[in-house]
């Protein structure tokens, strides 16, 4: 069982985290078993200053606004450090961007980030609100049938930001915590209940305790109980 709590005067590894790559793009259509399927996973790196707001990047945009997007979802990350374990699995070469996060960061991983986590970026703040729950889209963008579960398995699967400040943010910014959850429920936690251990009611009222989350995923758990 992953340990979801941070006790009181543990240590953060780093207080800064380096941004491999800045990512946006809107929604395009594709072919998809037989289907066209509108979808903004597909993702480029920028190199510019973008404006954040409380729903998304300048630039960037989602087709599916039930599953993605708004405000509880308005930033998408995912760690670099997964990059070198989903190549060599999947036989592929993965750009920045990959897993169509807007943010990919360095050294930061799923059981170091804590829903409620705040963080400044560069001008703007934000807060850690869910993890990010992987979708067909995946395997569409990959060729991968069977990726989505792959990435639950792994529980490697990033995780969002809703904006608390607006601002302007480059690559060039560090994600800086601010301001970290004693006794939170982690990333990595969080996903072990949904994916693995889902009869764990303790656990799951646990989460509920907390403000930070999502709505989606607060009444995703509320039906499971």
């Amino acid at each position: 069982m992953i340990n979801s709590l941070r006790q009181d005067g543990d240590a953060v590894k780093s207080k800064k985290y380096a941004l491999e790559s800045l990512n946006v793009g809107q929604p395009r259509k594709v072919l998809y078993n037989g289907r066209e399927i509108e979808t903004g996973i597909y993702k480029e790196p920028v190199d510019r200053q973008l404006f954040l707001s409380k729903t998304n990047f300048e630039g960037d945009g989602q087709a599916d606004l039930v599953h993605h997007g708004g405000e509880d979802k308005a930033v998408c990350v995912y760690s670099y450090d997964h990059y070198s374990f989903w190549e060599n699995a999947l036989s592929i070469r993965l750009e920045p961007g990959a897993f169509g996060e807007n943010l990919t960061v360095r050294r930061l991983t799923e059981e170091d980030v804590y829903i409620g986590d705040v963080y400044q970026l560069g001008e703007a703040i934000v807060e850690v609100s869910q993890p990010r729950q992987p979708c067909f889209k995946l395997a569409m963008k990959h060729q991968v049938n069977d990726l989505p579960v792959q990435v639950q398995n792994t529980m490697f699967t990033g995780f969002y930001f809703r904006v608390l400040k607006e601002g302007k943010v480059s690559k060039e910014d560090a994600l800086e915590l601010i301001e970290s959850q004693a006794n939170g429920v982690s990333i990595a936690a969080a996903n072990h209940i949904k994916y693995h251990d889902k009869q764990n009611t303790q656990a799951i009222m646990r989460i509920l305790e907390v403000k930070a989350l999502s709505d989606s995923w607060r009444s995703s758990f509320e039906k499971r109980l």
